[in-house]
């Protein structure tokens, strides 16, 4: 790109009292005035925080961005915008997800920055950032933080997907709470998101998959030198994206979406991957539908032989190939020749890499299961849709008529799971409502409900499970997620009640309440709207604009973008 085009030079360039103060100001830094006659300006999107311990080592990623950006001979300027910590934040990260994507848009297209780089790692920071910047369109790289090192308890592997496994023995009688205080100081052992494929690793592997970020992005452990190097080497990738005009645009196509559910489906990723795929489209005016997700999954099969639907570790991928070596495996499938950051098509990307380790990346004719991906489930239970994950369900399971045991919102499920007087069994469907995007609001991850302790006694570990929220990546089970319409909505979700037989079959697609139409609609007439929870503020703005799960759960003014003009001067 020109320098005389490029957009920093909007505010550098200028002569007068406009271009005195931009870069009067600047310069009190310690910036030359070289810096800004003419360079790239590349902006860092830093998610750094405290308060986030998946990205608490990005101030030091940080600094090998930087390195590289000017080696190329660009102009590195770092800038935080909010960071979300799945782990600590209440009610739910995803509630702030889009208020995140409104900072990083906003953030970006109000500055002078010729390019961004964009440093993620916890789950909803990847989503959030990229969805952002898709709504300004400038040229972008994602450097995603990495997974940590996989975690160790008594002499055994371990990662956060056992927390749930721990919590059913506590909840058993099996692991005292010393035994959790001695488990839990080994689950997270160094910098770094999750060790499983759990969210943070699917979107790593999402960014990737959809060419926004250099190969082998997605699997390199946070503490590895291999990391900084990769942000070394996305710093001096960016300047060659703004010099080459390579805009998120033109990698974000239509089949790079394809390209993406496809490998989610060879990984066994994220449910999330979903919601956060679909609004990421949403940015980019791609027309992605929640249908696509079965369609282009159906014929993959799962190759990555990582917790929760497989036995080993992100850190274990990483020795064995990375995402690249899967990547190369599914090459009959993909749409190879989609351009990628480097300007390079995936399938050049990753034609010369190996897999070392057929254990943990099994080959395409010898695949580790022959079930993957997302089936989207339809029914009167839910008219526009619910998802399940095949490979961490349990296949007895998949075709099974029970008993629904409702609950109405998460507080009363607290309050009755453990009650031995609770009529329930193994074969009971258990169902929990209003934790939907604007029932609870934000739709947090409680869908993976835990069973009753009557029916753990009898060493049952899985139960169906049906709800309008979602459920972390690393959990696992026959849990049926993203109920639409959400039962706030008012739809025949929001009426099931206990006693009522519901239908699950995961082959056919489907997902019926067996109560007939005059019953249902004498319910739904007799239905009251929740109350919202405030009127002010952000949680207001979002219960009032949020979509339904099936559509991306965005905020329905945030669809499309406003691309990176700024069209006034503030001077």
């Amino acid at each position: 790109m020109e320098e005389s085009k490029r957009r920093s030079q909007g505010w550098f360039g200028k002569t007068g009292k406009d271009g005195l103060i931009y870069r009067s100001w600047f310069k009190k830094q310690g910036i030359p005035t070289h810096e800004l006659n003419g360079k790239p300006i590349i902006g860092i999107c830093n998610t750094w925080s405290e308060l986030t311990p998946c990205n608490s080592h990005f101030r030091e990623l940080a600094e090998f961005v930087k390195k590289g950006v000017l080696e190329a001979g660009g102009y590195p300027v770092e800038f935080p915008v909010m960071s979300l910590g799945e782990t600590v934040m209440k009610p739910t990260a995803m509630l702030y997800r889009n208020l995140a994507s409104m900072d990083t848009e906003e953030s970006i297209r109000a500055n002078p920055l010729d390019g961004v780089v964009l440093l993620c790692g916890c789950d909803k920071t990847t989503p959030s950032l990229v969805m952002g910047a898709c709504s300004v369109d400038l040229p972008t790289i994602v450097v995603s933080g990495g997974p940590m090192l996989t975690g160790r308890y008594r002499g055994t592997s371990v990662s956060t997907s056992d927390i749930w496994r721990f919590s059913e023995e506590a909840r058993a009688g099996k692991m005292t709470q010393e035994e959790l205080f001695i488990a839990e100081s080994g689950l997270c052992r160094s910098d770094g998101h999750c060790a499983v494929m759990g969210t943070a690793s699917t979107m790593a592997c999402m960014v990737e998959s959809l060419g926004l970020s250099l190969p082998g992005n997605a699997a390199i452990p946070a503490p590895d030198s291999a990391r900084k190097v990769l942000a070394h080497l996305s710093g001096m990738e960016i300047v060659k994206m703004v010099e080459n005009d390579l805009k998120l645009s033109d990698i974000l196509t239509r089949e790079a979406f394809e390209n993406a559910i496809m490998v989610n489906a060879a990984i066994g990723g994220s449910t999330n991957f979903v919601i956060h795929l679909l609004a990421i489209a949403g940015r980019m005016g791609i027309d992605l539908s929640l249908e696509d997700f079965d369609k282009f999954s159906s014929n993959i099969p799962l190759l990555a032989n990582l917790q929760p639907s497989g036995m080993y570790f992100m850190e274990d991928l990483y020795y064995a190939g990375g995402l690249p070596a899967i990547i190369r495996q599914l090459k009959d499938h993909l749409h190879n020749d989609c351009i990628t950051v480097n300007g390079k098509a995936i399938g050049k990307n990753n034609e010369l890499f190996e897999n070392f380790n057929e254990k943990v990346i099994a080959a395409i004719d010898n695949p580790f299961n022959e079930t993957s991906g997302i089936v989207v489930l339809k029914g009167n239970l839910c008219e526009t849709g619910a998802i399940i994950k095949p490979s961490a369900a349990s296949p007895h399971l998949m075709k099974h008529t029970g008993k629904a045991i409702v609950f109405e919102d998460i507080d009363e499920y607290k309050n009755k799971i453990d009650d031995p007087d609770l009529d329930i069994d193994e074969n009971s469907v258990m169902v929990l409502k209003n934790v939907g995007p604007k029932g609870y609001p934000g739709m947090p991850e409680v869908g993976n409900m835990g069973l009753p302790p009557k029916v753990l006694a009898k060493g049952i570990t899985d139960m169906i499970r049906i709800s309008d929220g979602r459920m972390s990546g690393t959990g696992f089970g026959t849990v049926v997620l993203h109920a639409s319409p959400e039962a706030a909505e008012g739809g025949n979700f929001a009426v099931v009640r206990t006693g009522d037989l519901i239908e699950l079959d995961v082959k056919a697609r489907k997902l019926n309440l067996l109560v007939s139409e005059e019953e249902l609609a004498k319910r739904k007439a007799a239905w009251k709207k929740p109350e919202v929870p405030t009127e002010r503020g952000y949680v207001s703005l979002y219960i009032k604009h949020v979509e339904q799960a099936n559509l991306g759960a965005d905020l329905d003014f945030l669809k499309g973008g406003s691309g990176s003009e700024v069209t006034k001067d503030s001077h």
